[in-house]
């Protein structure tokens, strides 16, 4: 058997009363949905402009890891060729300039030079340039210490490119190296 609950009227008008105002409420007004769309447009726009922002960042970084490997290279190609490194000394390479050591005096720099330049050259970075400088002690003095060292410093500048929001800036990257044959 079912019981019967009793329900007042009141309680009966108070029920209907709350369903038409929530069916009044059921969608979204036209003000609500262009607000809504407002926000959305600016928030699309704040990630195009840090989508552009990480592009320029990692060509900057592809170019600093270039950089930095060419400059690893030819401190390599010294450490190899340890015994003759103050053949080294002084070589400056660009586009327009290029002063590597007379094949005369020592074949294997030369071809160092050479194809390090080709390189730096094959890089395809605005006006790169590359140093090569031998101190402590300068040659050819000889090392106070009678360890035959050589502190090798190698030196590569390049232009990164200007974009609409960033001029040229010069940049360098340095790496130093103490040698002494065995």
């Amino acid at each position: 058997m079912v019981r019967k609950v009793h329900v007042s009227l009141k309680a009966r008008r108070l029920c209907m009363t709350t369903r038409v105002a929530q069916s009044r409420h059921d969608g979204f007004t036209l003000i609500e949905s262009m607000v809504a769309s407002v926000i959305l447009t600016i928030g699309l726009l704040a990630l195009t402009g840090m989508q552009s922002f990480s592009l320029r960042k990692n060509v900057d970084a592809n170019n600093q890891t270039l950089v930095t490997n060419l400059a690893s290279d030819m401190l390599e190609r010294i450490q190899f060729n340890r015994r003759k490194a103050a053949n080294y000394h002084n070589i400056n390479v660009s586009a327009a300039v290029t002063a590597c050591p007379a094949a005369a005096t020592d074949v294997m720099a030369n071809g160092d030079c050479t194809q390090w330049r080709t390189l730096l050259l094959g890089s395809n970075l605005q006006n790169i340039t590359g140093t090569v400088i031998l101190s402590n002690p300068t040659p050819p003095a000889l090392d106070p210490l009678g360890l035959n060292r050589n502190t090798v410093t190698v030196h590569v500048t390049w232009n990164e490119a200007a974009s609409g929001e960033v001029t040229a800036a010069a940049k360098t990257v340095s790496l130093a190296k103490v040698v002494a044959p065995e």
